[in-house]
């Protein structure tokens, strides 16, 4: 038993008051004579052992209704723990991610989260919640009811070791009080770890979980094939499950329906559908399907462009005829000049060059170079391996911090393929080991950079640094057969690629992603990116000016999925198109309750009802007011009847 003024104890002395009362009797008595008294004696022994029996019974009495009021006082209770009388802070984390649109036994899961977390806690409790975008601290229920009602879902999805680090920073650093972690999510297996240990820290995890599982999702659209006016364009979808039911698959350029198709999952879990669709206008894209279970995959954004053409500048030393082939229109605008002719004003014009086997890189070209370089620019430099080492040197240290050494005169294969440059992380399906080795037979010793190609020996034949790149020997019929190799044109297409970064069909959103816009600004202008289907929802995105592009760097802005806008002050420039991640889609959960923890739920209402029961205290202060009521009773009835 505990007392919630336990310094009130100390009234307990008043219990002396009647004790001194008692053994001094503040009465006297006379003797007085009577003239036979005899026949008295015996009732007069017999009257005063009664009266002192009666005296200790009342002193009894009084002491314990003394007692029982001031224990009344003191508020003496009882609890089921030990914990129970110790101050609490709580912090709830509240997963509002999109996989928590799933429906419960309820209702949504997350709308019947808010429901609970309104409904159990304490009005003027005070608590922290998190959200997976947000932290509101040292709040109530009387303050956040409107915003918990209405909380919208997020793209994004907050891990354990998160959550725990951002409650660790939001727990006060008082020993002296409890600290509960209370997690509600659906807790989806993603490979994550779960159940943290975490000192000074109480968690508890309730894990909801929806009541159908079978979720069908749009995982991603792509274009399969390229014809002459038009396209192929695949679109994959996956289910939970397999089922009987088909499901409708419809595709859109605004609002104007383009074309419908079915998908079927009766055999296998994912699937494919296929639209020709014409590629003369641009294509503000929507892919939409009907499922009930979650809303956020049920639509897919994609743009398409008019064509940019990546602008090709070859500067020749030797025959460029190869060149001419790779880089074709529609997707490239190719130029070929001899150096003698070069016109060095329009280099700012290009995205690309390739300076192909010029045997002296002079002040002027290599000054042009390098400012074009730091505009963004990409340049191939192709050695001549007739030329001399030292004649490059200083250009090509000033150019990337490239060096040159001895001719080497030997035949030498090219055996070696870095699969994680971005010129070849696409090419292959597999990191092949035995291939057409292409060979050059004269070529320098190259150092610096990061090699993409090596020789069999281990020496460089492709590398890059700084926005060049340099193949360390002349790539002409008459000193190499990588012409009539399959591996140049994935090699100098996506060199060039790598210049105008052009926008995919659509981007992730919460994913850092890189973009070039073929534009030229001046010095007050900006780009910005406006919601095609709400003007209102208009950001600024991290942008630099590169001469004549602009780059842009987005991840968690833009924030929502749609088509947007890119907007040069009034004048729509293109459109680009930002998706959700289906990371979420599948529907698969970790299991929590294997007793590795003994505070998991699967309800908020089962969880505060723990708490209600783990701190619940039992008052016994009306007990002992019963008490002393009945003892002053007591006293009463035995004065008024006991002789």
């Amino acid at each position: 038993m505990q007392f919630r003024h336990p310094e009130l104890l100390y009234a307990l002395f008043l219990l002396l008051i009647p004790i001194l009362v008692h053994l001094f009797q503040l009465r006297k008595f006379k003797t007085e004579a009577f003239t036979n008294v005899a026949f008295l004696q015996k009732l007069n022994i017999q009257t005063r052992k009664s009266n002192s029996i009666k005296k200790w019974l009342v002193l009894l009495s009084r002491m314990a209704a003394i007692a029982a009021i001031v224990l009344a006082f003191a508020q003496p209770f009882i609890t089921q723990s030990d914990s129970a009388t110790r101050e609490k802070e709580t912090i709830i984390y509240l997963d509002n991610s999109f996989s928590m649109q799933a429906k419960g036994p309820s209702g949504q899961l997350l709308r019947t989260a808010t429901q609970d977390i309104i409904t159990n806690i304490p009005e003027d409790q005070t608590f922290t919640l998190i959200t997976n975008t947000d932290t509101y601290r040292n709040t109530s229920i009387k303050n956040m009811r409107n915003e918990l009602l209405q909380l919208p879902y997020a793209a994004s999805q907050l891990s354990e070791t998160a959550v725990t680090l951002r409650a660790q920073k939001e727990f006060s650093r008082d020993q002296s009080k409890d600290k509960r972690l209370i997690m509600i999510s659906d807790f989806q297996d993603n490979g994550e770890a779960y159940q943290l240990q975490t000192d000074g820290i109480e968690k508890h995890y309730v894990q909801l979980q929806p009541v159908i599982k079978n979720n069908v999702s749009i995982d991603s659209v792509f274009i399969s094939q390229r014809k002459s006016g038009s396209i192929a364009l695949t679109v994959a979808l996956s289910a939970g499950e397999k089922k009987d039911i088909n499901t409708a698959v419809s595709l859109y350029n605004g609002d104007q329906v383009l074309a419908k198709g079915t998908a079927s999952f009766d055999s296998e879990l994912t699937t494919t559908v296929v639209f020709d669709i014409d590629t003369k206008d641009e294509i503000a894209g929507r892919i939409v399907i009907e499922d009930p279970l979650l809303a956020f995959d049920n639509t897919m954004f994609f743009s398409i462009n008019k064509s940019q053409p990546i602008k090709v500048l070859a500067i020749n030393g030797a025959n460029s005829d190869y060149l001419s082939r790779i880089f074709t229109a529609p997707e490239f605008e190719y130029k070929s000049t001899n150096i003698k002719n070069l016109d060095y004003s329009s280099i700012p014009e290009f995205n690309y060059i390739v300076v192909n086997q010029v045997s002296e890189l002079g002040i002027s070209l290599s000054g042009a170079l390098n400012a074009f370089a730091k505009a963004g620019g990409i340049t191939t430099i192709i050695l001549d391996p007739n030329a001399d080492a030292a004649s490059y040197n200083n250009a090509l240290r000033d150019l990337g911090n490239f060096e040159i050494s001895k001719s080497e005169t030997t035949k030498r294969l090219v055996t070696t393929i870095n699969y994680d440059h971005p010129v070849y992380k696409d090419v292959f399906d597999a990191r092949i080991k035995n291939f057409q080795y292409p060979s050059v037979s004269k070529s320098f010793a190259l150092q610096g950079g990061d090699a993409l190609l090596r020789f069999e020996d281990g020496s460089p034949f492709l590398s890059y640094a700084s926005n060049f790149f340099v193949i360390s020997g002349g790539i002409d019929v008459a000193n190499s057969n990588l012409q009539s190799s399959p591996l140049i044109v994935p090699t100098f297409y996506n060199m060039s690629r790598q210049s105008l970064q052009l926008p995919r069909l659509y981007m992730p959103i919460g994913i850092n992603t890189t973009y070039d816009i073929p534009v030229t600004l001046q010095e007050d202008d900006i780009l910005s990116l406006e919601d095609m289907l709400d003007p209102s929802n208009t950001l600024i995105p991290l942008q630099q000016s590169k001469g004549n592009k602009v780059q842009i760097t987005t991840s968690d802005s833009p924030s929502k999925a749609s088509i947007y806008n890119i907007k040069l002050a009034d004048n729509t420039v293109q459109q680009v198109s930002y998706n959700y991640s289906r990371s979420e889609s599948t529907l698969r959960y970790a299991a929590l309750n294997t007793g590795a923890t003994d505070h998991y739920n699967t309800s908020v209402e089962d969880l505060f009802d723990e708490f209600k029961t783990a701190d619940s205290v039992q008052s016994l202060w009306k007990w002992f007011v019963i008490f002393a009521l009945l003892f002053l009773v007591l006293e009463i009835l035995i004065l008024k009847f006991y002789k």
